[in-house]
């Protein structure tokens, strides 16, 4: 394995000594996220296998190559699960671009982001150098927490090698609810939710339909499931939904027109926007297919108190992030700079500047 860190270091070097751009990416299944791709393609796919997994301290440690299902069925055997829920998007989903790309699932505003579960990492900065930081437990305070960095970077600022996360238990049952209601009544039903100790783990609203997952101890469920009312899903329908949503399957998703994604209040009242829209994260998170512009549709994200991102499709030459108020964008690249000086470690997929 050490071989095959040498050789990435290898060409970071002679990279960076060219002024050569790189493409940083693990299984490519995330290449739709973000700018345009660029560069010669660094692959982390052969930097992969689990290096350490201690169930009872609830932590796991693998290289970024690891596929996704290689991991989820290693923490499966032992009735546990990354909390955050990552989308895959596909087969070939790796360790290193799930952090990279910073997306989370259903269950995020209830258990956590990414970027939460993440207690270390070791990477290959743009200089070629191997970096360590954290450990492999929560109670770290070993200089800055830098290893959150990298969840949602991009692959902007460092290779990903290794990466040791927190797991948790598997709930012990669950059960998805059903309701029939409006746009609004969803969104005020949902955030009237959040304000009472329920049990909930995911929700989601489209065409009428408010699904709700409850997760814990049985008796809470059930007891929750009582309050709430609806109608209950068949385990293995519900399964297929909440994997619709998270894996975007969901035919919702295979609608026309670019898909935007609006991180929001979670108190917002329905946006008046052009298009359809499926609403998750208890309000909080908004999908929009639309063929509105950029303006209108960021002036409205920014109305609400958020931001929004071109996730799929689009025209893409006005940037796929909100931009970022100068003084924020003067600590990006700062950043930047610092761990790659010459700028060639993913040059333009989160921002043109860097």
């Amino acid at each position: 394995m050490q071989a095959v860190i040498d050789q990435l270091a290898a060409t970071i070097r002679e990279a960076a000594k060219q002024k050569r751009p790189l493409c940083v990416r693990g299984g490519g299944t995330k290449d739709f996220y973000g700018g345009e791709i660029r560069g010669y393609k660094l692959n982390t796919g052969d930097c992969r296998g689990i290096v350490a997994y201690e169930p009872t301290e609830l932590v796991i440690t693998a290289r970024a190559g690891t596929p996704l299902l290689e991991i989820e069925a290693a923490l499966r055997e032992k009735s546990q699960m990354l909390a955050f829920e990552p989308p895959h998007f596909g087969e070939g989903s790796t360790l290193g671009g799930c952090v990279a790309a910073g997306l989370s699932g259903p269950r995020r505003p209830y258990a956590g982001a990414v970027r939460d579960f993440v207690l270390g990492v070791r990477i290959l900065d743009g200089k070629g150098d191997e970096l360590k930081f954290g450990g492999q437990v929560m109670k770290n305070v070993a200089g800055y927490d830098v290893s959150r960095l990298m969840a949602g970077s991009l692959g902007t600022l460092g290779v990903l090698l290794e990466v040791s996360l927190k797991v948790l238990p598997l709930p012990a049952f669950e059960t998805t609810l059903l309701l029939k209601r409006g746009e609004a009544e969803a969104i005020s039903l949902m955030n009237e939710w959040a304000a009472r100790p329920l049990p909930i783990t995911a929700t989601a609203y489209r065409d009428g339909d408010l699904g709700v997952r409850l997760s814990g101890a049985r008796v809470a469920v059930e007891a929750a499931a009582k309050r709430i009312g609806g109608a209950p899903v068949a385990p293995l329908q519900a399964e297929r939904f909440w994997t619709g949503i998270r894996e975007q399957t969901d035919p919702f998703f295979s609608r026309e027109g670019p898909l935007w994604r609006l991180s929001l209040k979670s108190t917002t009242p329905p946006l008046a926007l052009p298009g359809q829209q499926l609403i998750e994260w208890g309000g909080a998170l908004r999908w929009l297919r639309s063929t509105a512009d950029v303006k209108t549709i960021r002036e409205a994200a920014v109305r609400a108190g958020g931001h929004a991102t071109l996730f799929r499709g689009g025209d893409r030459s006005a940037g796929v992030f909100q931009p970022l108020p100068p003084v924020l964008m003067k600590l990006h690249r700062n950043l930047k700079q610092a761990f790659d000086p010459s700028g060639i470690l993913n040059p333009g997929r989160l921002y043109a500047d860097f």
